[in-house]
């Protein structure tokens, strides 16, 4: 993936990643980034994700908790606008007590600009823009996820009703028709159709 030349731009990611010891996290950014077999991540997420290993990383070197909860609110209270004061400081402080250099830290923090400089003229990367049947495919996959999901929480919800008494249910079954009515011209269609067909028929005629 990445370009091996040695002519590459200098970049502040790029050696953040070597001073850590953060083996992998260049690659893991740029599959992040290009949607490579994962769900895409925008550039001021990455940013985020990238400092919160900085920040994992300078947790466990000073022997602290590196729980996911502990690195996200930490992170949150060092970088968030609505953070109070108070809280900002006690959080420094505990950081400093075991031996973190706060200001260090988040000068190293780096900005979406640095994340993109890094993918883009570091490693050559480059993200291609989904075509539109790609786009319908994508969102028709995430509308049926979520329907999937609706049907296994609405069974599992009634189920414990029944097995509690609190409802009167025999066997049953659970079913959810999502259906998309035009109001051009009344025409109704289940979602995967629709989508495949590229909305409604009334408008291409």
């Amino acid at each position: 993936m990445a370009n091996t030349t040695d002519n590459r731009p200098s970049s502040k990611v790029a050696r953040l990643i070597e001073e850590y010891d953060l083996r992998g996290l260049g690659d893991e950014l740029e599959v992040r980034w290009t949607g490579d077999g994962v769900e895409r991540t925008s550039l001021r997420d990455l940013a985020d994700y990238f400092n919160k290993q900085l920040l994992e990383q300078a947790l466990i070197d000073a022997g602290m908790s590196a729980l996911e909860s502990d690195v996200d609110s930490t992170y949150r209270n060092l970088t968030e606008d609505d953070v109070s004061t108070g809280v900002r400081t006690d959080t420094r402080n505990r950081l400093e007590q075991n031996g973190i250099d706060v200001d260090d830290l988040e000068s190293d923090f780096v900005s979406y600009q640095a994340i993109r400089s890094f993918l883009t003229e570091y490693r050559d990367a480059e993200y291609r823009k989904l075509s539109d049947q790609e786009k319908v495919d994508k969102d028709l996959q995430s509308i049926q996820r979520l329907m999937t999901r609706t049907l296994s929480v609405t069974e599992e919800r009634i189920e414990k009703l029944r097995q509690t008494e609190r409802i009167d249910a025999g066997a049953f079954e659970v079913l959810l028709d999502l259906q998309v009515l035009c109001q051009e011209c009344g025409e109704q269609y289940s979602v995967a159709e629709f989508l495949d067909e590229r909305g409604c028929q009334c408008q291409r005629e």
